[in-house]
C-alpha cells in the first residue's frame, strides 16, 4: 500500500471514532421552505397559466437526450429569479458540473436564491467547489449524512463508510431541479458528463421528465422535507476553513473564465448546447401524477421505528394491478426475494414482465451485475423476459437515442422506468435492486398517461431489440435435460447466439465471478 493511502486510511479511521457527524456548533442549521409565490416569476406565470387550463393536471415531457437535459438546465437556471432547488446524489466538477456551477453562481449574483442539497457517498471531486458556494450571500448547500474524512482516497472513505456501516452506507439517491417553484426536473440523471451523453469514454442511455402545474408545489414539498431533516448539515458545519469570502473569490475567477470559454467553443458539444431549447407548453402531455418519494428516515420507517413513506410500496402496488404487462427499465436488477414473489403473482395472473438492464459489458457496476446474475435463472423460470443492452449500439437511428450517441465510447444502460399496461409509468431515481428498495432514499412519479407510456414503451422496443440488446433465454440440452442459459443478439444483420456471456474482456469476466461469490446481494 502506498504510504498516501496509509496516511488517510490511519486519518479515516481515527476520525471515526468521533461523533456521527461532523459538527461545528458556532453555525446555526436555519429552517427554510420552498419560494412560495411563483407567480411573481416569468417562469410561474407561463406555466401557471397553462396549469390552469388543464383541471388540475400537470404538464410533463420526457427528455430522453442527454443534452437536451443539460441544456434545460442551463436555460431554466438563466431563467430563474426568485429560486433554485437541487438535490443531487452526484454533482462532479468536470465540463458539464463546472458549467452548472457557472450558471448558478451568476443566478445568485442577480439575486436569485439558491438550495443545493447533494449526497456525500459520490460527491468527492466536486467537493471543493460545492462547498465554496455556500460562502455566497445567495446560495445555501448543505450535504446528506456526510463523512468525516475530506480527501480524495477512495480508500480511507470506503473504511470509513464500512466502520459505520449502519448510517454511513445510508445515501441519498434522489434527484430533483426545481426553478422558481414553478418547473421541475425528476429522474435518473446525476451531474456529470456521462449523464448528458458528452463524455467520450462512455455514455449513460437516462432520462429526466420536465414537470409543471399542481405536481411541483408536491415535488418542492419533498425537497423541503430533506432540506430540514436531521441527516443533513451545512456546507459551513463540515468545512468551515473552505466557505470563505476569499475562496469564492478565486472561484468566481476561475468559473468566469470557464464560461467564456464555452461560450467560445466551437465544438459540436457546444453547438449543440445553442441549438436546443426548453419543450414548448404545446409539447406538454398533461396527466394525474403520484409523487412518490422516501422518508429522509427510511431506515427507522424500515424498521418501523418512525411512520413514513417507503418508495418500493406504490411503485409495487402499481405493478401488482397491472392487467396485461409490466416492462421495467433499470440499470442494476437486483430483485431480491420479494421481487422474485412479485414476479410470481404477476405470471400467476398471465401479465407479461418484460426487463431491460445492462449487459456485463454496458454494466458501470460490477458487483451489481454479479448480483442480478444469482437472481437471472429464477426470473427466466418465473416467465420474465430478459434484455441486457450492449456497450455498442447496432442502431444510431432509432435507438431511443441521440443519434451522435454511437460515436463516442460505450453505452450504459441508468434510466429508470416501470411501464404498466402502456397506461402508467414511474420515471425517477429507484433501481430495482436492493440498495433502492430499503437502503438508499428515492423520488420519482407515477404519471397516469397513456401517450408518455405508449411513447416509452416504444423506445423500449427499439432498445430491446437485438440490434441493441441481448435477449437472454433458457436452453435446455435435449439429451443431458442440463439448463443453460443462451444470448442473442443481431451481428452484421445475421442472428448470433452465445453460449457463454458475452463481456468486453476476460478480466472483466473474471471479476464479475469473483464478486458473485460474496454475500453482497442485499447491498446491491
Amino acid at each position: 500500500m502506498r504510504k498516501t493511502n496509509f496516511i488517510a486510511l490511519m486519518l479515516a479511521a481515527a476520525l471515526t471514532a468521533c461523533s456521527a457527524l461532523p459538527t461545528n456548533t458556532n453555525v446555526a442549521k436555519t429552517y427554510s421552505t420552498a419560494f412560495e409565490h411563483p407567480e411573481q416569476t416569468r417562469l410561474g406565470r407561463l406555466y401557471l397559466d397553462a396549469s390552469r387550463k388543464h383541471q388540475g393536471r400537470s404538464g410533463f415531457y420526457i427528455l430522453n437526450d442527454g443534452l437536451d437535459g443539460l441544456a434545460a438546465r442551463l436555460q431554466l437556471i438563466d431563467q430563474a429569479q426568485a429560486s433554485l432547488d437541487l438535490q443531487y446524489y452526484i454533482f462532479r466538477q468536470d465540463r458539464s458540473g463546472r458549467l452548472l456551477t457557472a450558471h448558478l453562481l451568476a443566478a445568485a449574483e442577480r439575486g436569485v436564491k439558491i438550495r443545493i442539497l447533494v449526497d456525500d457517498g459520490a460527491t468527492v471531486d466536486g467537493d471543493e467547489q460545492l462547498l465554496t458556494l455556500a460562502a455566497h450571500r445567495n446560495i445555501q448547500v448543505r450535504v446528506f449524512n456526510p463523512l468525516h474524512y475530506r480527501g480524495h482516497d477512495n480508500l480511507a472513505r470506503v473504511m470509513e463508510i464500512s466502520t459505520h456501516k449502519s448510517y454511513l452506507d445510508y445515501r441519498m439517491h434522489n434527484k430533483l431541479f426545481v426553478a422558481d417553484s414553478a418547473v421541475a426536473l425528476v429522474g435518473g440523471r446525476n451531474i456529470g458528463d456521462e449523464y448528458f451523453q458528452i463524455d467520450p469514454q462512455g455514455q449513460f442511455g437516462d432520462d429526466d421528465v420536465i414537470s409543471i402545474g399542481p405536481v411541483v408545489k408536491k415535488l418542492t414539498e419533498k425537497f423541503d422535507w430533506f432540506w430540514n431533516s436531521d441527516h443533513v448539515l451545512p456546507a459551513q458545519n463540515i468545512e468551515p476553513a473552505r466557505v470563505t469570502p476569499q475562496n469564492l473569490d478565486v472561484l468566481k475567477t476561475s468559473l468566469s473564465s470557464y464560461r467564456k470559454e464555452a461560450e467560445q467553443d466551437k465544438t459540436s458539444f457546444a453547438a449543440g448546447l445553442q441549438r436546443r431549447t426548453i419543450p414548448s407548453i404545446a409539447a406538454m402531455k398533461w396527466a394525474q401524477a403520484q409523487v412518490v418519494c422516501d422518508s429522509p428516515d427510511k431506515r427507522e420507517v424500515e424498521d418501523d421505528k418512525l411512520a413514513g413513506t417507503l418508495i418500493y410500496e406504490p411503485v409495487a402496488q402499481a405493478a401488482a394491478a397491472a392487467n396485461s404487462e409490466v416492462l421495467i427499465v433499470t440499470p442494476f436488477f437486483v430483485p431480491g426475494e420479494e421481487g422474485l414473489k412479485l414476479f410470481q403473482d404477476l405470471q400467476m395472473r398471465h401479465v407479461a414482465v418484460r426487463a431491460l438492464t445492462n449487459s456485463l459489458e454496458s454494466t458501470p457496476q460490477l458487483p451489481a451485475h454479479a448480483g442480478y446474475a444469482h437472481y437471472r435463472r429464477a426470473m427466466l423460470k418465473l416467465g420474465v423476459q430478459l434484455y441486457e443492452v450492449r456497450a455498442t449500439l447496432g442502431l444510431a437511428k432509432g435507438s431511443g437515442e441521440s443519434e451522435d450517441l454511437i460515436r463516442y465510447g460505450t453505452y450504459g444502460l441508468h434510466a429508470k422506468q416501470y411501464i404498466f399496461d402502456r397506461q402508467r409509468i414511474f420515471l425517477g431515481s429507484m433501481n430495482f435492486d436492493q440498495r433502492s428498495m430499503h437502503i438508499n432514499t428515492e423520488i420519482g412519479l407515477i404519471i397516469d398517461s397513456p401517450e408518455l407510456a405508449r411513447q416509452e414503451a416504444e423506445r423500449f422496443e427499439r432498445l430491446s431489440s437485438p440490434a441493441n440488446s441481448y435477449r437472454v433465454q433458457l436452453k435446455v440440452d435435449s439429451a443431458t435435460q442440463v439448463e443453460s442459459l443462451v444470448w442473442s443478439t443481431r451481428e452484421d444483420g445475421k442472428q448470433k447466439d452465445y453460449d457463454t456471456e458475452p463481456s468486453r474482456d476476460r478480466g472483466r469476466k473474471v471479476k464479475e465471478e469473483l464478486m458473485s461469490i460474496l454475500p453482497l446481494d442485499s447491498e446491491l
